[in-house]
């Protein structure tokens, strides 16, 4: 299937359905390294200057579970890809596909990394 100016609605469907596997992936992986940052600059840089600031089963059992509620969401957002591919490529072009595949997916495994960039900045806003 390589000229793919001839894909119908469901073989488009299919080709998202696909890639979700990747996508979820993606954000799992994201989200344990972003998750592992957190730690490594909350004891090293928040901890020594805030008793408030702890990390205990319980607030890593309730991230993880926060993490997979946005991973929920980000399967909701990622439909919007497929939505916006069978309406606005209207050459049905796979360069189109593919560069919104890409552009939704490291934009959404991106953002993980907010949360212990945030701390980071919080530190240099706070302690430093």
């Amino acid at each position: 299937m390589k000229d793919n100016s001839n894909f119908t609605k469901s073989q488009i469907k299919d080709w998202w359905s696909e890639k979700r596997k990747l996508y979820n992936y993606g954000l799992f992986i994201s989200g344990f390294v972003a998750f592992i940052l957190y730690i490594i600059v909350g004891v090293n840089f928040i901890m020594p200057y805030d008793e408030d600031f702890e990390i205990t089963l319980f607030t890593i059992a309730f991230q993880g579970i926060g993490y997979l509620i946005m991973i929920v969401f980000a399967n909701l957002f990622y439909h919007l890809g497929v939505t916006k591919d069978l309406n606005h490529n209207k050459e049905n072009t796979i360069e189109y596909r593919e560069n919104l595949f890409n552009i939704g997916f490291w934009f959404s495994v991106s953002l993980p990394f907010l949360a212990p960039a945030w701390l980071l900045l919080s530190y240099f806003l706070e302690f430093y």
